[in-house]
């Protein structure tokens, strides 16, 4: 029988995968308990031969405690909470799904600026609350769009747009200038970016290396009212330097979909904020998209079961 625990709260619950589990006869545990910080992991993880990671940290202490572990999947694309080097260490086959959740993802994006651009929040919140406060809002085409990350969301975020008229800049060391062009992107530097950008979307991973990237610094350089969007990871962004932006104009509305912690810390002031919008970093969270990331985990568990490797591994050396 094989074991497969799961830290991703929508992993086997949507299109065809619940029926796929069903017919492998896989035991499927589930640990999302929100109240500890490994989901309820260290319960069950002895015994796992495979482990389907949300966003729960997989660390080298996690990997101590699974002897029988045979792949780590990520039910998603960003690795920067799983320990690849330790996984390696360990010969444990890491991989993720690239690109199986990129237009869920990009639609979200899109109805965000639509949400800041139209007050869609305040005005639901006055209709319900007897109020009629019609707000003038602004059209999205015409304006620019920067796209901080150009992999498969920044791409497919990019086609969206340029569909509803906005001019669309990008940002992205490894970009492909030759396939911007042909979709009508620019690729700019990053200074460039802030400067011009109406709507600056970030699209990048997290980790240390892009920790507090939009800050005080940045967002000063930024267009005064620009509108700033985070579906990537919370720690991209510094929110006192967002507040201290919002309050004082030079940024005119944030998005949020990922935070430090989750669920966040609300006692922050960018959560009372009236031109700040939320969501419970459910960017990836449609069915289409969940079918297809957790389709991608079965087959590649399939393939190391099979003693093959998958296509998608992050750690190739171990199978050297």
């Amino acid at each position: 029988m094989t074991v497969l625990l799961t830290t991703s709260p929508g992993f086997g619950k949507h299109g065809r995968v619940p029926g796929r589990l069903a017919e492998l006869g896989w035991e499927l545990i589930r640990c999302v308990d929100t109240s500890r910080p490994d989901g309820g992991v260290s319960d069950h993880i002895g015994r796992a031969d495979f482990l389907v990671v949300g966003l729960v940290p997989v660390t080298a202490e996690t990997l101590a405690q699974a002897p029988e572990l045979r792949g780590v999947l990520k039910h998603g694309v960003g690795v920067d909470n799983i320990d690849i080097p330790a996984c390696t260490a360990r010969g444990v086959p890491v991989a993720n799904t690239p690109g199986a959740n990129a237009e869920a993802v990009a639609e979200l994006a899109i109805g965000m600026m639509f949400a800041m651009a139209r007050s869609i929040p305040a005005g639901n919140a006055s209709v319900i609350s007897g109020g009629w406060d019609r707000k003038v809002g602004t059209q999205l085409g015409g304006k620019t769009l920067g796209i901080l990350g150009f992999g498969n969301i920044g791409r497919s975020l990019a086609v969206m747009a340029r569909g509803l008229g906005m001019n669309v800049l990008a940002t992205d060391p490894f970009g492909d200038a030759t396939l911007a062009a042909k979709m009508g992107v620019g690729l700019v530097r990053f200074e460039t970016l802030l400067e011009q950008s109406d709507y600056l979307s970030l699209h990048v991973f997290g980790g240390k290396d892009n920790a507090a990237l939009i800050n005080a610094e940045t967002l000063a350089t930024m267009k005064p009212g620009a509108r700033l969007l985070n579906l990537a990871r919370g720690e991209v962004v510094d929110l006192d330097a967002v507040v201290a932006a919002l309050d004082s104009g030079q940024l005119g509305g944030v998005a949020i979909d990922a935070y430090v912690s989750e669920p966040p810390d609300r006692a922050h002031p960018v959560f009372s904020h009236p031109n700040a919008v939320f969501m419970p970093h459910s960017g990836a969270d449609t069915v289409e998209a969940v079918e297809n990331v957790g389709l991608m985990n079965i087959a590649d568990i399939e393939t190391l079961i099979a003693g093959g490797r998958p296509a998608r591994v992050l750690n190739p050396a171990v199978f050297v």
